[in-house]
């Protein structure tokens, strides 16, 4: 009589290998209106070039939110989604802001756009590398899509002002590179993620969000670049307020 008893596996549960289609839709559009940007601005379409960098930004606020509600994050999707950022708002204002007013600068041009670039791409490395490390209440360097809204919505001013761009490149130049050097700063940014958009709010803050947002619509270049320039502000001024209050505590416990 064989004893033997046959061998029971358990079976193995595979991983899907498919990838899900909702959330890289709006990736591959945020993609999309980076590359567009580059393109209008080689065609001196610098106004539509702004606008694709702005379209960017939207579509690259609604991916995450969307995978994040449907439950549908992965790798592949945070990945697909840094690579899209990278080029809409690493490569896109760079070029966006060559075309316009930096190319007349010569070397000096170049090298401010190369350094928005290189920046960029050191802002996502890092800020990938801290996933689930850094307090989520606060960004370490300017945020690469706000960086981006310096540049378009400063181009954009000027396109609707009819401000040549050769007449303010050097303007465009330190805007260019310190949007860059902000990126890889240690400056703290607020996130604005703790805020609760899906529980109850005050009315005076829902009156103030209407207010903001007919603010923006009466002259809509203008208030964004004084909005992403403020914000860009913010993170110097915040560190500087904060070493003051430690200074003065550390007096207060010395005496």
């Amino acid at each position: 009589m064989d004893d033997t008893t046959p061998d029971v596996t358990t079976p193995v549960r595979k991983r899907p290998r498919g990838i899900y289609l909702l959330p890289n839709l709006f990736t591959t559009a945020a993609l999309f209106a980076g590359f567009y940007a580059v393109l209008a601005a080689t065609q001196g379409r610098f106004e539509a070039a702004a606008l694709a960098i702005f379209a960017a930004m939207l579509l690259d606020g609604f991916d995450g939110r969307i995978a994040r509600i449907t439950q549908t994050q992965t790798d592949f999707g945070a990945q697909y989604d840094s690579l899209s950022d990278m080029v809409a708002f690493g490569v896109a204002p760079a070029l966006v802001a060559y075309h316009w007013a930096l190319g007349g600068l010569g070397k000096v041009g170049w090298f401010a756009a190369f350094v928005y670039t290189a920046a960029a791409a050191l802002r996502l490395a890092r800020f990938n590398t801290q996933v689930g490390i850094a307090d989520k209440r606060y960004f370490q360097g300017l945020a690469s899509p706000a960086a981006a809204a310096i540049i378009a919505s400063g181009i954009w001013v000027a396109h609707d002002l009819g401000i040549n761009g050769a007449s303010v490149s050097w303007l465009a130049m330190f805007l260019t590179a310190g949007a860059g050097l902000l990126m890889v700063s240690n400056f703290r940014y607020q996130s604005f993620k703790q805020l609760n958009l899906q529980g109850r709010v005050p009315f005076l803050l829902a009156v103030g969000v209407m207010l903001g947002v007919s603010v923006i619509f009466i002259y809509p270049p203008l208030v964004l670049f004084l909005l992403a320039l403020t914000y860009a502000i913010s993170g110097p001024a915040w560190t500087l307020v904060q070493l003051r209050q430690n200074r003065a505590r550390r007096r207060r416990e010395s005496v």
